[in-house]
C-alpha cells in the first residue's frame, strides 16, 4: 500500500513538474492567436494557458462579459479592448450605442488590482470611469484611448494626479471635451517615469511650462506627440530637454522664425539622433525643410496627414528621406509628389493617401492611377495601401498588383460611388480580381468603384486568407454576398454598406456568422424577419437591428451580428433592438398570453433624461426611466410578428412625452 501510494504521489508530482514547465513555455508567447490556439491543444494546456496568460485582447466588448473574462484568466496584467463598429467613426451608430467601460473596471478592481495597462478603442469612457480606474490601480503604467469619447480633460487630469507609475498616456482621435488646458501641471513634481505620452488630438492650448517640467524630468520619455497649439519655439524648448526622443509629434509651423530662432530649432533638430517617427507638422512648408533635415535621414515613419504639401514640397522632403517604410500623405501632393515617392522611398512598405477635402465636389487637386503606377514601379515592398481618389482603371490596378504582389492590405477608395473605369467604362471587376488572384496573403481587401457580382466571385475563389472585408455601394444581387461567404474560409469582420444583398444573402452565412467576429449591413435590403430568422436559428449570436425613425417597419436599416458567449446585452438603446432578448421573451409571452386570451397589459420603460426640464448632473446615467402601459390582447399578442411587435413599441414610445408630462403634472399638485 504504501508503494502504490509513492509512486501516485510521485507520479502526480511529475504531471505538475510538466504542468509548470508547461505554464513557464507558453508565458513566452506574445500573440493572442497563440495563445488561442495553444489552449486547444488539450487540458492540460488549457488549464496552463489560463495561469500564464497576463494580456487579453478582446476585439468585442460584447463578445464576452466582465465576469466571464475574470473567471477564465486570474492573473491578467493587460486588456486590450475595442467597443463600437467601426462604422461608428461615420456617425452611422447611435450616439449612445454602449460599450461603457464602466462595468469592466469595476469587475477589473475586484479580480484585477495588479493590473498595469489598459487600450481601449471605439469605447465610452467618462470622466467618472478615469478617476475610478486613476484610484482602483496602484501598478497602472500604461492608458491609451482610441476614437473614444465621453470624457474630458477633467479625466486626464485625475490619471496624471493619481497614476504614480505611468509609464505611457496616449490620446488619439479622441472625443475629448477640453475644459482645461492645466491638467497637465497635475502631475506631481516627483514623477519621472513616463516613456509615452500623445496629446496630439487635445485641441485646447496646454499649460506649456507645466509640459516643460514634466519633460525634463521624464529623463525615459521617447514617444511625444503635441497638439498644434505648441509653436516653433516651445517645440524647440522640448528638443534640447529630450534629445532621446525616437518618435516626435511636432505642433503647428504656423509661427514666422527670425534667423536665430531658424538656427536654433536646426540645432535642436540635429542633437536629436534616435527620432525614426516623425508626425504633426500642422502647416509645414518648405520654409522649415531646412531645419527637419538633419532628423529625416533616419525616418522610417513620416506622417503628414496634417500637413497639406503640394508637390513641389514633397519632392523637397523626401529627398531627404531614404529609409522610409511608411508615409502618410495628403492628396494635395498630387501625381508628382507620388512619383518623388516612388523614385526617392525605395524601402517603403506602407502608404496612405487621405483625402485633403472630401466632401469638395469641385476638387481641382488630386490624386489619379497615375501617382500609385509610380509607386509601386519604384516600392517592391509594399504591403499595405489605403488611396483615395477620383478615378481608377482596372489596367492600373492590375498592373501594381503584380509589381508589388506581397499586399496584405489594399484599401482603394474611388470617391464617386458607382465609378466604373474612366477608359473603358466598364466595371472595376477585373481590377478587385487581379488583386485577389496576385496577392495572395491579402487579409484586407476595401472595395469601391462600379462591381458587379463578378468581383465577389473572384473574392469568393482565390481570397482565402482574407480576414476583412469592407463594400459599399457594390454588388448585384444577393450572390455576391453568398460568394464571400461561401468562399473565404478565414474571414473574420465583413462590413456592408449600401448594397443590394438582402435575406437570402444573409441566411446563406448561417454558419459562417458563428465563426466571424462581426457582421456589418447598413443600407441593405435585408428585413426584420431575416433579421428574426437568423436569431432563432443561431442562439450564440447577438443579432442587433438600429432602426431609422421613419424607416419602413420591416427593414432592417442597420444590422450587427456578432458571436457572444455572454448572450444578449442589457444596455442597447431604445433605438438598438436586441432580437435574440426579443425572441426569448417573445416565446415566452406567447405561452402565457394563451391562457389569458381577452385582454393583456404591458410595461415599457423608456430613458427620459432629455425630457427633463434640468439636464442631469454630467455622467449620471441611472434610474432615469419612465413605464408606459401598453394594452392589447392575448390572441393578438400570440399572433404578432416582430415587426408587428416593435411597432407597438414604436407607438408606446411615441406616446412618453405626454405621459410623463400628466405625471409630472399630478405630481406638482401632491406636492
Amino acid at each position: 500500500m504504501e508503494e502504490e501510494r509513492q509512486r501516485k504521489d510521485q507520479n502526480t508530482s511529475e504531471v505538475d513538474s510538466v504542468k509548470q514547465a508547461i505554464t513557464k513555455v507558453l508565458a513566452l508567447l506574445t500573440s493572442h492567436k497563440d495563445h488561442n490556439s495553444a489552449s486547444l491543444v488539450c487540458k492540460d494546456w488549457y488549464e496552463a494557458e489560463q495561469l500564464s496568460r497576463t494580456h487579453v485582447f478582446i476585439g468585442n466588448c460584447y463578445a464576452v462579459s466582465p465576469e466571464i473574462l475574470t473567471r477564465r484568466f486570474p492573473n491578467i496584467l493587460s486588456v486590450t479592448l475595442k467597443g463600437k463598429p467601426r462604422f461608428s467613426d461615420f456617425n452611422l451608430v447611435p450616439q449612445d450605442w454602449g460599450a461603457d467601460i464602466h462595468p469592466w473596471l469595476v469587475a477589473f478592481a475586484d479580480r484585477y488590482p495588479s493590473l498595469e495597462e489598459l487600450r481601449l478603442k471605439r469605447m465610452s469612457v467618462s470622466d467618472e470611469s478615469l478617476e475610478f480606474l486613476a484610484v482602483s490601480f496602484p501598478n497602472f503604467k500604461v492608458l491609451s484611448l482610441s476614437s473614444c469619447d465621453g470624457f474630458s480633460t477633467d479625466g486626464l487630469a485625475a490619471i496624471a494626479t493619481n497614476c504614480k507609475n505611468l509609464t505611457e498616456l496616449d490620446i488619439q482621435e479622441n472625443g475629448i471635451e477640453d475644459i482645461s488646458g492645466s491638467w497637465l501641471s497635475c502631475f506631481p513634481e516627483s514623477f519621472t517615469s513616463l516613456e509615452v505620452l500623445n496629446f496630439a488630438n487635445v485641441n485646447s492650448e496646454v499649460d506649456f511650462d507645466a509640459l516643460e517640467k514634466l519633460v525634463s524630468r521624464c529623463k525615459s520619455l521617447k514617444d511625444l506627440k503635441v497638439n498644434k497649439s505648441i509653436s516653433l519655439e516651445q517645440l524647440q524648448k522640448l528638443l534640447v530637454l529630450a534629445p532621446q526622443l525616437v518618435d516626435l509629434g511636432t505642433g503647428s509651423f504656423s509661427q514666422e522664425l527670425t534667423d536665430d530662432q531658424r538656427a536654433e530649432l536646426e540645432s535642436a533638430f540635429n542633437k536629436c539622433k534616435n527620432i525614426h517617427k516623425l508626425s504633426g507638422l500642422w502647416q509645414a512648408t518648405a520654409l522649415y525643410f531646412p531645419a527637419l533635415s538633419p532628423v529625416c535621414a533616419n525616418l522610417t515613419f513620416l506622417n503628414l496627414s496634417y500637413a497639406t504639401l503640394g508637390s513641389s514640397e514633397l519632392v523637397k522632403l523626401l529627398m531627404h528621406c531614404p529609409l522610409l517604410k511608411r508615409l502618410w500623405v495628403l492628396d494635395t501632393v498630387e501625381d508628382r509628389g507620388l512619383e518623388a515617392v516612388g523614385s526617392s522611398c525605395p524601402l517603403l512598405e506602407e502608404l496612405r493617401v487621405f483625402p485633403a477635402d472630401p466632401f469638395d465636389e469641385e476638387i481641382t487637386y488630386g490624386v489619379t492611377e497615375a501617382g500609385f503606377l509610380a509607386v509601386s514601379h519604384g516600392c517592391p515592398r509594399l504591403q499595405y495601401v489605403l488611396y483615395f481618389c477620383q478615378a481608377m482603371t482596372n489596367a492600373a490596378v492590375a498592373t501594381i498588383v503584380r509589381n508589388c504582389p506581397n499586399f496584405t492590405c489594399f484599401r482603394l477608395c474611388i470617391m464617386n460611388p458607382g465609378q466604373p473605369d474612366y477608359v473603358t467604362n466598364e466595371p472595376m471587376d477585373e481590377a478587385f480580381g487581379a488583386v485577389v488572384r496576385t496577392c495572395t496573403n491579402l487579409q484586407r481587401l476595401s472595395l469601391s468603384g462600379l462591381l458587379t457580382d463578378l468581383t465577389f466571385e473572384y473574392i469568393g475563389q482565390y481570397a482565402k486568407n482574407l480576414e476583412l472585408l469592407s463594400v459599399a455601394f457594390a454588388g448585384s444581387s444577393d450572390w455576391g454576398m453568398q460568394c464571400v461567404l461561401r468562399g473565404c474560409p478565414k474571414l473574420r469582420k465583413f462590413e456592408i454598406r449600401d448594397c443590394p444583398f438582402g435575406d437570402a444573402a444573409l441566411l446563406s452565412g448561417l454558419d459562417k456568422c458563428e465563426s466571424m467576429r462581426s457582421l456589418w449591413m447598413s443600407a441593405c435590403n435585408v428585413t426584420m424577419d431575416g433579421c428574426k430568422l437568423l436569431a432563432s436559428k443561431k442562439p450564440r449570436l447577438n443579432v442587433e437591428v438600429i432602426k431609422e425613425a421613419e424607416s419602413d417597419d420591416n427593414q432592417a436599416d442597420k444590422v450587427y451580428v456578432y458571436r457572444t458567449v455572454a448572450g444578449p446585452r442589457k444596455d442597447a438603446p431604445p433605438s438598438v433592438i436586441t432580437l435574440r432578448l426579443f425572441l426569448k421573451a417573445q416565446n415566452k409571452s406567447n405561452n402565457l398570453w394563451a391562457k389569458h386570451p381577452t385582454q393583456a397589459c404591458l410595461n415599457a420603460f423608456f430613458q427620459i433624461a432629455l425630457l427633463l426640464d434640468t439636464p442631469l448632473p454630467k455622467g449620471f446615467y441611472g434610474n432615469c426611466f419612465f413605464p408606459v402601459t401598453i394594452t392589447t390582447t392575448g390572441d393578438w399578442l400570440t399572433q404578432a410578428s416582430n415587426v408587428d411587435m416593435v411597432k407597438l413599441i414604436q407607438e408606446a414610445k411615441a406616446k412618453l412625452p405626454i405621459e410623463f408630462a400628466k405625471y409630472m403634472n399630478r405630481y406638482l399638485l401632491l406636492v
